[in-house]
């Protein structure tokens, strides 16, 4: 996880603000930065498309290895990753609760992996505080309410990924 959190700490600050449309899309991640890498909307679920973002170029080489060996170890081999990316959380900010409802997170696990956090850092999952640690990875069920709040003075920063397993997926394109 190492070459992953020092090719994400190593970008300028302008590549977090580079792709913009996770905040306008979505309310709740409107106070959040990003740097996407693999995104669908989901439109027409289960026939998907499935693109590389500007995100790729910066973090494929440190973030694919790292997904694959996830998936080989918890999944099964053989599905595809419909979304990429690192998101931030500003010192003060919040991730209201929410749920998120897309057929597509139905149909996928969604996996963190804690870069950058403090100890003032909430994420909550169903009304339970959950304390993410730095060099682990965590399958968050979304479809329950959660939330994140950052009341420390450093930023929180997650790699999350979407993996779709194969008897799941269908004609999506692109995917890793």
């Amino acid at each position: 996880m190492q070459p992953l959190q020092d090719a994400i700490g190593s970008l300028p600050r302008e590549v977090w603000l580079d792709n913009q449309q996770r905040q306008q899309d979505y309310d709740v991640h409107r106070r959040t930065e990003s740097i996407v890498m693999i995104f669908t909307t989901g439109d027409g679920w289960p026939d998907i498309t499935v693109t590389r973002e500007t995100g790729w170029d910066f973090l494929q080489e440190t973030a694919v290895p790292l997904m694959m060996a996830i998936i080989k170890q918890h999944y099964p081999v053989g599905g595809t990753i419909i979304r990429a990316m690192a998101a931030k959380l500003l010192p003060g900010e919040v991730i209201t609760p929410h749920r998120d409802a897309h057929p597509s997170f139905h149909n996928s696990h969604r996996i963190h992996i804690p870069i950058k956090t403090n100890n003032r850092v909430r994420f909550m999952i169903d009304g339970q505080p959950h304390r993410l640690e730095v060099g682990k990875a965590y399958e968050i069920n979304n479809q329950k309410t959660h939330s994140v709040m950052n009341k420390g003075e450093d930023e929180r920063v997650n790699f999350i990924f979407d993996y779709v397993p194969p008897e799941l997926v269908a004609s999506q394109s692109t995917g890793v």
